[in-house]
């Protein structure tokens, strides 16, 4: 069963556990729960989208800060993958989505690690970016092109990247994944 039917089937509570899977945005949660049933995978995602960019930065912020830096396990508001609450569901997703920064040299970790020291000092935020199959060295090469964004150009970047992870937890097998 993918996720997107599981919501549709689920008492209210369960359906808001599962949306937020997929992002961390209050709002953004509410305003699924208030679109439910769906009437197909690409009825989700659509909505998933729209209600995604009908929001603002402090709501983008929030959903942001629900993510681990790339190279980490534990989000920086501190949710990590060690019980079965949706932040820490999530946080299992993110392992998996970046699973090409587990087999990198301790130098792309370290470049990596530094770089997010440094957009996170740039930006505000954490660096954000759709990890499903890409590797280290893919993940910091498109880091270090994005410190060259303006911070009003690098939020919608970021906002992007959010909206395709999204779209991916969305979607997924709950059969395989939390």
């Amino acid at each position: 069963m993918e996720r997107w039917e599981r919501i549709n089937a689920a008492a209210p509570e369960e359906a808001r556990e599962q949306l937020r899977i997929c992002c961390g945005s209050s709002a953004w949660v509410d305003r699924m729960i208030g679109r439910r049933p769906f009437s197909s995978r690409d009825a989700a995602r659509a909505a998933a989208r729209e209600e995604w960019f009908a929001l603002g930065p402090t709501d983008w912020l929030e959903a942001f800060a629900h993510h681990p830096r790339i190279g980490e396990n534990r989000s920086p508001a501190g949710h990590v993958a060690q019980d079965f609450s949706p932040a820490s569901a999530a946080s299992a997703l993110s392992a998996r989505e970046q699973a090409g920064v587990t087999a990198a040299g301790d130098d792309i970790k370290q470049a990596l690690a530094e770089g997010n020291r440094e957009y996170e000092q740039r930006f505000g935020h954490i660096y954000l970016v759709c990890a499903s199959g890409k590797s280290a060295e893919e993940l910091l090469a498109i880091l270090r092109a994005r410190l060259r964004n303006d911070p009003a150009t690098e939020l919608r970047v970021a906002a992007d990247e959010h909206a395709r992870i999204c779209d991916l937890r969305l979607a997924a097998d709950v059969a395989r994944q939390p």
